[in-house]
Parts: structure tokens; C-alpha cells; sequence
């Protein structure tokens, strides 16, 4: 990949994956452009990880039906019944009426399997759908045989995604990154995977080094994942298998044609998000939105149901090598991005202790932060700036995402191309990762093709006219920018300390009782509520998981 760090650098950096430009020699990492004090920010991660660590063990605890689902399809199991019911959601509720699921799906399906209940896992789902079959959880010879089984079964298709994640590497080095950061970061997204297909890859020619295809509105919120190539859907998509096959094989054509790899990106949020994770996996997409709490907030999603979720589903995107992107520009889309930026901040924090402990790299942590302060207020472009260098310089080796003014676009087409291109300036001069590409029409109508072409123009032009000023923008140490950045990152400190020092009545880790209270985007959700709480189960002492075992590393 080719980098541009905090200081506007750029150049090749040589290990696999590596965004991180900075700090390859061994030296002491300077204090940078804001002068931040690095004990202030050892402290704010050392105050992430204090309260992450009890969210961790929580999710170590328990499973989810989702995780299970996601254990049978690295398993091999595809399809639905003639009802469109994925075959994963009938073997599972089936095992789950008879035994429940703390002790792991695997060991009561791969029991029946070498008991020779059915020949393959396809056949065993349709009987347990018939009800032609029944399911225990098996004991001495009997359980280390089904351990055996199920650890071979899933192991072959963890192998697959190991094969995606070289396939990948080698086309890179095949084709090319392109030469310069930020990646230009588009969004498509028609319903219908066959007319996403030829606008992502014209957007690709236009000069998109990212497609992004946007998930039918609601699909967040199906306890499955569809099945097959889809041509209906809401302001989106849906997410399948099939849908990622078809969209990756096209861009692979466009990669061939134009001579740079063009990625793909998908959603791996919602109520599916670990069965997602394991399709992206295996399809070879190479980003997926996957955010710690964005699925609670926004979507209702019960806390404890979605910290699981994202655990796995975090693991399996780090043995994948896909870049996830969290999506903290959302908060700023129900409370003041002035008031509430110390939360985008606390947010990624917590974000990057999540993702790290789950086993991703900095060169995969795709934060999120937005351009979305009201362009009314006296000086809000340099609290832009000094939001954007701040996230830049905390997070120095990540490749962040850098989010497009929404809330205050008005529906003047002409004043929001303007905006677009100052977002676009202020990603060139705080050295962005990946730039999602600002709509002039946004507020008015779903983009027409015009409207994104006119849109990737205002993106070249400010790149190629203003691309290496980051070298050159270096703001007073006490000047308005730095000491805005500072304050910033103070008050996510003293929220931090606030929510690491809360003991919450119940004993749930303190940042429950954070989110209960509506501490991110003026949402409350409380722990013991929420979408998909009843398909959490805490872990039995024999609990078994092939999966997860192989993405903790044991063997």
C-alpha cells in the first residue's frame, strides 16, 4: 500500500497490508503536528482499555446465534428452503429446541453427522427442518469424535479464507494500489446487483479506488442473510454471498482493465454481523463497516447481543485481512459535532482497543469521523481541521475514513458542492485515509451517475491541486487548531474517567450503564433490551467453537 502519514509523507511501505508510514526505524514517533503530550495519550488508551477489558470478558462468556450460524457456514453449509429460509437458520433453531446452544452448535451437528444421521451438512439441515432427526450433546468417545470432525470440517474453510486473503496480496502486487492516499471511497447502490454492477465499475474508470454497496435499508435488522443474486431492495442491496461473488468478479475485471486493484466494501453490521464477516471472508471482499456499537445506537440491537457479535466478527475480518470502517460520523448526525466530539474520539478509542484485542492491525482500522459541524459557525472549518489532524495524529498507522457532510446539506446544490470540496481540502491537509465521497445532491435524491461523476471532479481537482499541502500545514503548537485538538482529546479523557469510575447497580461493565444513559449519539439502550436479545446464550464450561478456536490461535 502506498501511505501518506500524519505529516503528509508518502511512499511505499514494504510489509503486508502496512498503511503506517511512520515510525519503521525504531526512533522515538515525534509528538507531531498538535504537539500532543504522549503521556496524556498513553493515558486515554490505557483509560480504553480499562473500560473495554470488562466488555471483552462479557463477550468471552457468551455465543450467539449468529456466531453459530457463522461456525456452519465456514463449515460449508449454503442455501435455503423453498421458503428463502437460509438451511443455517433451520439446522440451528432445530439444535436449538432440543439442546439449546451454550455448548456451541458443533458438537451436537457433527455427533449426528458421525453418528451417520445424514451424508453432509446440507442433508442434516433439511432432515432437522423435517424434524426426521434429533440432536444431543455428545459424551466421551462420542463428544472427542465430533470435536474431531467439526475441527476438520470448519479448519477447511477457514483454509479458504487463508486462500482469499493470498489471493488478494498477490493481485495487489499483480495490479497495483493506487498512487496516491486518500483512497477515493464511493458509494453504489441501486437494489438491483446487476445495474450495481456496471456503475461500480464505471465509478471505478471515474477514478473510485473503493466501491462501497450499501445494504438494503432494513437488512440490518433480518436474523438471516439472503440468499442468492438479488434485483429488489430499498436505498440499497442486500448483502449475499452471491451478490459479494458477482460484485468482486466485476471488480476484478476493472482492476485488470484499469491496472490498480479496486476495492470492495460491504456491511458486516446488524443482527448477521459474525455471518457476514465469514461470507466476506470467503468472497474476498476488502473492507466491511463494522462498528463496536453502531448496531446498538442506531439500530436497537441488544449491547450484549452486539459485543459478541462484533467480537467474532472482528477475529474473522483479521484472519481475512479486510480493513474494517467504524462509523463514529454517525454520531454527529443526532448530537452538536462540537459538543460531541470528545465522543468520536472516546468512540475510536474504544474502537481501536476492540479491534486490536480481536486481533486486527493498525494497517486494518478504518475509524471513522466526519465533516459535519454547521457551516455557520464562526471558524468551523478549523475545528474541522483540528477534529480531523487530531484523529490523524492519535491514530498515526491507521487508515482512517474520513466522512462527507450530511446533516447540513440543505438541498443547494451549489452551496453543498462547496462544502463537499472543503471536506475534500480538509481531508488533503490532515492526510485521510479513505475519503467517502461527498454528494452535492445529498438531502435531495438518490444520486443520479452525473451526480457522481461531478462529485469524483471536485475530488481530483482538490487531491491534484492540493494533495501534498499536508506536508506544508503545520498549525501554531498554541494556536486555535492545536489547542481545540487538545481540548478535544481532554474531555473524551474525563470521559473515560467518568465511565471507568461509574459502578453500575446491576455489576454490568460500566460502559453499558455509558450507553444506557445515552452517552454516544443521544441514544439510551439499555443492557437487558434491544433487538436479538434472545438469541444470546451465556457459554456452558463445556461450550466448543472449532471457529474460534482456530481465530484465538489454539490448536
Amino acid at each position: 500500500m502506498v501511505s501518506t502519514s500524519s505529516t503528509g509523507g508518502r511512499g511505499s511501505t514494504g510489509g503486508r497490508g502496512s498503511t503506517g508510514g511512520r515510525g519503521s526505524s525504531g526512533g522515538r514517533r515525534p509528538r507531531g503536528k498538535l504537539d500532543l503530550d504522549p503521556v496524556t495519550v498513553r493515558k486515554a488508551r490505557s483509560l480504553a482499555r480499562k473500560v473495554g477489558r470488562p466488555i471483552v470478558d462479557l463477550a468471552q462468556q457468551h455465543t450467539t446465534v449468529s456466531v453459530e450460524r457463522a461456525t456452519l457456514r465456514l463449515g460449508g453449509l449454503q442455501g435455503a428452503d423453498a421458503d428463502g429460509i437460509p438451511w443455517v437458520n433451520r439446522l440451528l433453531d432445530a439444535v436449538r429446541g432440543d439442546v439449546g446452544i451454550e455448548h456451541g452448535i458443533a458438537l451436537p451437528v457433527w455427533d449426528s453427522l458421525v453418528r451417520g444421521e445424514a451424508d453432509d451438512l446440507a442433508v442434516l439441515a433439511q432432515k432437522a427442518a423435517a424434524g426426521s432427526v434429533r440432536f444431543r450433546v455428545p459424551e466421551g468417545r462420542d463428544l472427542v469424535r465430533a470435536r474431531s470432525a467439526a475441527r476438520k470440517q470448519v479448519g477447511a474453510g477457514m483454509k479458504k479464507v487463508d486462500a482469499r486473503r493470498r489471493e488478494r496480496e498477490r493481485l495487489v502486487r499483480k495490479w497495483g494500489d493506487p498512487e496516491q492516499k486518500p483512497w477515493i471511497y464511493l458509494i453504489v447502490a441501486t437494489g438491483d446487483i446487476y445495474e450495481d454492477i456496471p456503475q461500480a465499475q464505471q465509478a471505478a474508470r471515474e477514478g473510485a479506488d473503493v466501491i462501497a454497496v450499501i445494504r438494503s435499508t432494513g437488512q440490518s435488522l433480518l436474523d438471516y442473510v439472503p440468499e442468492g443474486a438479488t434485483r429488489e431492495g430499498f436505498a440499497g442491496t442486500y448483502a449475499t454471498q452471491e451478490n459479494f461473488r458477482l460484485m468482486r468478479a466485476a471488480l476484478d475485471e476493472s482492476s485488470a482493465e484499469l491496472g490498480r486493484y479496486v476495492r470492495l466494501t460491504n456491511y458486516a453490521s446488524g443482527l448477521c454481523m459474525p455471518e457476514i464477516a465469514a461470507l466476506a471472508g470467503l468472497e474476498r471482499l476488502d473492507m466491511m463497516l463494522n462498528d463496536s456499537m453502531y448496531g446498538i445506537l442506531f439500530r436497537d440491537i441488544n449491547p450484549i447481543r452486539t459485543f459478541v457479535d462484533q467480537r467474532f466478527s472482528r477475529q474473522v475480518h483479521a484472519r481475512a485481512g479486510i480493513i474494517i470502517n467504524t462509523g463514529e460520523d454517525n454520531y454527529l448526525t443526532t448530537a452538536d459535532a462540537v459538543e460531541a466530539a470528545h465522543t468520536v474520539t472516546t468512540s475510536q478509542l474504544l474502537n481501536e482497543y476492540f479491534a486490536k484485542e480481536a486481533g486486527l492491525e493498525d494497517w486494518q482500522l478504518g475509524l471513522g469521523h466526519a465533516f459535519e459541524i454547521d457551516p455557520e459557525i464562526p471558524d468551523s472549518f478549523r475545528m474541522e481541521l483540528a477534529h480531523a489532524l487530531l484523529a490523524r495524529e492519535l491514530f498515526p498507522d491507521a487508515p482512517l475514513k474520513w466522512m462527507p457532510p450530511t446533516r447540513h446539506m440543505t438541498g443547494d446544490v451549489f452551496r453543498g458542492y462547496l462544502l463537499d470540496g472543503f471536506f475534500n481540502l480538509a481531508g488533503a491537509l490532515t492526510g485521510q485515509g479513505i475519503l467517502l465521497v461527498g454528494m452535492m445532491t445529498e438531502a435531495v435524491v438518490t444520486p443520479w451517475l452525473s451526480d457522481r461523476d461531478l462529485a469524483l471532479q471536485n475530488v481530483r481537482y482538490v487531491l491534484n491541486a492540493a494533495g501534498g499541502l499536508a506536508e506544508d500545514f503545520r498549525p501554531a503548537s498554541d494556536g486555535f487548531i492545536a489547542e481545540r485538538a487538545r481540548r478535544v482529546l481532554a474531555e473524551s479523557i474525563d470521559l473515560l474517567e467518568q465511565i471507568a469510575s461509574d459502578r453500575d447497580a446491576a455489576g454490568d461493565p460500566p460502559l453499558l450503564a455509558a450507553i444506557a444513559d445515552g452517552t454516544f449519539g443521544l441514544m439510551k439502550r439499555p443492557a437487558d433490551a434491544g433487538r436479538g436479545l434472545d438469541g444470546v446464550a451465556a457459554k456452558a464450561p463445556e461450550y466448543f467453537n472449532p471457529a474460534s478456536e482456530i481465530l484465538e490461535g489454539e490448536r
